[in-house]
């Protein structure tokens, strides 16, 4: 399971070690895309088509919003392989997206691993601090759970 998170520092032509745990996980083969809140996203090329079809809830029909999703991930999608040292190249598109500086942070969310300007990913961090409760509980109550 990919889990925790990391500092990493991004190199010279864009380089950046991806954490070994995480790279242990994901394999030889990763794609890297835009994701969500201005992060960008790693999986492994295995789970990729699954995520595309929990995202576009398996339609066969290319919908509207279906094909907004695909061309918001899908078109900023890129296959890489990490060297000898684990380091991959962040596409300078995708670094210009997420606004990623000299340092990122790797957070590992169960099948995938997002990656965050570190300036970013702390002031998120902040904000759940206040939010995650008020969201757990409102999880609980539309499971019945709650009270």
């Amino acid at each position: 399971m990919l889990i925790g998170s990391y500092l990493g520092s991004i190199g010279e032509r864009r380089r950046v070690a991806v954490p070994k745990k995480f790279l242990s996980e994901l394999g030889e083969r990763v794609i890297i895309a835009k994701w969500y809140e201005d992060c960008l996203i790693l999986v492994s090329e295995n789970f990729w088509e699954e995520l595309l079809t929990r995202l576009t809830g398996g339609n066969r029909v290319i919908s509207f919003g279906v094909r907004d999703i695909e061309r918001f991930i899908l078109g900023s999608a890129y296959e890489t392989e990490p060297d000898s040292q684990g380091r991959i190249i962040i596409p300078e598109i995708l670094g210009k997206y997420a606004y990623l500086g000299k340092e990122v942070m790797f957070a590992g969310l169960g099948d995938r691993v997002e990656i965050w300007a570190r300036e970013k990913w702390e002031e998120n961090a902040k904000s759940l601090e206040g939010t995650t409760k008020e969201y757990i509980e409102v999880l609980a109550k539309d499971k019945g759970n709650g009270k």
